[in-house]
Formats: C-alpha cells, sequence, structure tokens
C-alpha cells in the first residue's frame, strides 16, 4: 500500500478540498498516512461496500485492551468525555448498540418527526421575522445555528430559558472529534461533557416525577424486553443527538446556501420553486446540497478483524479514515459530480453513512433543511452573499463556517 500525507487541517484544503480530493481519488484511491495513522479510502464503491462490513466498527476497546494496541493509559483530562463516548450508540458495536439503538428508535420515531413540522416552521418563522427589516444577517448565528438547537431542545424538552447553554456545550464537546486538538482544548470538552451531563441528569429526574410529551420522558420509559436505558446511557444519547443532530443540519445549510451562491442558475431555480410552493423541488434539492459539499466529510472505522480488502491488507487494530466528501464526488457513481444539480434524481449520497451506523437524525434534519430552504427563499428572494471570501471555522472532520453574512 502506498503512503501519503493528507494536510487535512491545512485552511488550504479546509476552504476548498474538492480538487486534491479528485486528484487523489483517481490516481491514489487507498493510501496510508503515516502522520494519521490512518488508510484512507477516497472512491464510492470502497467506503460503500466498507460502512456495510461487519469486520469494520466504530469502537475497538472491546475487543482489544490498550496494552494490546499499544496505546498509553487513559488520559484523565478527557475522563469523563471516554465514558459519554463509551455510553451513546455512535460509538458502540453490537450486541450494546443493537440494544441503546432499538431503544433510541422506540422513542424518536417518524411520528414524533413528523410531528415536528409545524414547530419547526414556525421557529423557521419566527427567525425570519426578526432579520426580515434589518436587510442582512449573519446566516449563521441567525439562522442556521438557532433553528436545529431550537428543534432539537423542544423534541427533548429543554425549557426555553436554558437553550442558549445548549450550542456552546455541543461546540466544546465536538472539538475532539477532529484530529489533531490540544490539551486546552481536550480539558474544555471534557468539562462540557460534565455541564452537560449534570444538566440532563437533573431534566431526566424531573421527568421521571412528572411525565411530558418528550424524547427525554419517552427515554426514561421505553423498554424493550425487560431492557432500559440506564441513567448514564440516557444523558449521553441525549447529548449525542444534539451534537450531531445540529452539526450536520448547520453544517448543511450554510454549505447548502453556501453552494446556491455560487451557482446563480441553481439559484434562480430555488427561488422559482420557493415562490411556487413546491417542496417537491426542496426534497430533491437538499440532497444534492448535501452531496455537493458535505457538512461532516470524513468518519473513521476501527478494524475488528485482520481481512484483505481488494487485494489490501486490513489489519485489527487498524484506524480507516473514510472520505465522505470524496465518495460524493465520485464520477464512478454520479455524473458530472462536480456540478450543482438540484434536479438530480439518483442521489445515494454517503453524508448519512450506510450500515448499522446510519443517522438515526437524517429524517429529522432533512425536514429541517427542506423547510428552512423553502420559506428563506420564499420570505427573502433576493438574499444574496454579503462577503467575497467565506472563512472556516477549524478543520476538515466537522467543516463548519465562522460566519455567513447575507443581505437582500
Amino acid at each position: 500500500m502506498q503512503t501519503h500525507h493528507l494536510a487535512l487541517n491545512d485552511p488550504a484544503f479546509v476552504y476548498d478540498p474538492y480538487p486534491t480530493l479528485n486528484r487523489l481519488r483517481e490516481n491514489l484511491p487507498v493510501f496510508y498516512d503515516e502522520v494519521w495513522n490512518k488508510v484512507f479510502f477516497l472512491r464510492y464503491e470502497d467506503i460503500s461496500n466498507l460502512l456495510r462490513d461487519k469486520r469494520l466498527g466504530r469502537s475497538i476497546t472491546h475487543i482489544l485492551s490498550r496494552d494490546e494496541l499499544g496505546w498509553p493509559p487513559p488520559s484523565p483530562l478527557t475522563a469523563d468525555f471516554d465514558q459519554f463516548q463509551s455510553d451513546h450508540m455512535l460509538d458502540s458495536e453490537p450486541p450494546k448498540h443493537t440494544r441503546l439503538k432499538s431503544l433510541m428508535m422506540k422513542a424518536f420515531t417518524p411520528a414524533r418527526v413528523e410531528g415536528l413540522r409545524g414547530r419547526i416552521q414556525q421557529i423557521v418563522n419566527d427567525l425570519l421575522d426578526r432579520a426580515e427589516d434589518r436587510g442582512r444577517m449573519d446566516l449563521l448565528s441567525d439562522y442556521a445555528e438557532p433553528l436545529p438547537v431550537a428543534v432539537i431542545a423542544e423534541l427533548l424538552g429543554v425549557p426555553k430559558e436554558d437553550r442558549p447553554l445548549l450550542r456552546p456545550w455541543s461546540a466544546r464537546i465536538v472539538r475532539l472529534y477532529e484530529l489533531g486538538y490540544t490539551d486546552e482544548q481536550a480539558r474544555d470538552a471534557n468539562q462540557a461533557v460534565v455541564e452537560f451531563s449534570g444538566y440532563i441528569k437533573k431534566l431526566a429526574d424531573e421527568r421521571r416525577g412528572k411525565p411530558g410529551d418528550d424524547l427525554i420522558s419517552a427515554l426514561v420509559e421505553v423498554e424493550e424486553q425487560g431492557e432500559k436505558l440506564t441513567p448514564d446511557e440516557l444523558v449521553a444519547n441525549c447529548i449525542l443527538l444534539l451534537n450531531a443532530g445540529h452539526e450536520a443540519t448547520v453544517n448543511g445549510t450554510t454549505a447548502g446556501f453556501l453552494a446556491l451562491a455560487r451557482n446563480p442558475e441553481q439559484m434562480e431555480q430555488a427561488r422559482e420553486a420557493a415562490a411556487r410552493n413546491r417542496p417537491d423541488f426542496f426534497k430533491l434539492g437538499v440532497e444534492e446540497m448535501l452531496r455537493y459539499d458535505t457538512p461532516l466529510p470524513m468518519f473513521e472505522r476501527w478494524v475488528l478483524d485482520d481481512f484483505d480488502f481488494k487485494g489490501i491488507p486490513l489489519r485489527r487494530g487498524q484506524e480507516v479514515a473514510l472520505m465522505y466528501a470524496s465518495g460524493n464526488r465520485d464520477p464512478g457513481k454520479f455524473s458530472n459530480p462536480d456540478q450543482l444539480n438540484l434536479t438530480r434524481a439518483e442521489n445515494p449520497h454517503l453524508t448519512f453513512g450506510l450500515g448499522i451506523h446510519y443517522c438515526i437524525g437524517a429524517p429529522l434534519a432533512r425536514l429541517e433543511l427542506q423547510i428552512s430552504f423553502q420559506t428563506l427563499l420564499k420570505r427573502l428572494p433576493n438574499i444574496q452573499l454579503a462577503t467575497d471570501r467565506v472563512e472556516y471555522s477549524g478543520g476538515f472532520v466537522i467543516r463548519g463556517h465562522k460566519a455567513m453574512p447575507v443581505a437582500w
């Protein structure tokens, strides 16, 4: 296997990774990066197959000890973060993952998501009411961020006065999913887990005594074949819902708008569809935005058993990096992949994953994005980007923006 170093956190790469990814996908679609100690896969077919392969998993310490892996002892800086990760379903494997996901799905039902449609529309309307007369706003802080945080807060049953706490906690926690974080960021993320966990525990205790029509109440009560969520599992999975449930939506909103701004013909199509109240257009359009500029462009998996994949030796304890952003631009799967086409009918993008770890929040993210884009372009048909260069906030793994000034 060839070696290559991909400077994931280089600001130039974060700003526009696609030329580099396109070149690598054509000439070096699989390589080992000694700096990151990961095997990178860039082709759609490979990523799709590996996501479904049960010889890969989101965790490894359930089958190999830290000593066997050659890892140092756990860092006291991240003790609470590490416990949080071990209790939520994203970083667990069967049979634990099967139990946690089954319990979560009993509470996080399609009916509960669909029941949020009217509330999502109201939140979107309220956010635009506040901004409309000003003639400008920061699409990130005034629109993209408040919407999914408010929706997840509604879903969980977080009181309005406490909702400003949620986004800062989440932003501090998800820094540890980037590669190359600092000790200070680790300490800060760990403290955010402590604070967020304490808050959710308090809410859960209240709901045990006085249940409401919210997800925390449902999770307190949900049971299957005698199994219930432990208090720590309930807390960890509620935090996961906020972190995962809004990072993709926030980044999907700003990346989607940026794609429209840079493709005027597609923006005009979207404006016309909004004016004509065509939700069918935005169902397809949102899928294309999620493919074209992937909100969470890379996910990792551990190799659980030795195996050869298309002649490439993968050994237990190795880590692979699956480049969703590259797979979503693979010409072997998508016609004209570097072209934004809001009416693209065949669009099996990788953005929400595949296999047992497919994102359970995907229906909610889709609903939020469809409503928010249709309403935004209907209410503010002349909206346009108000800067020549949009800046990114951090690394590649969670590729978000610092701000996105718009005007109308």
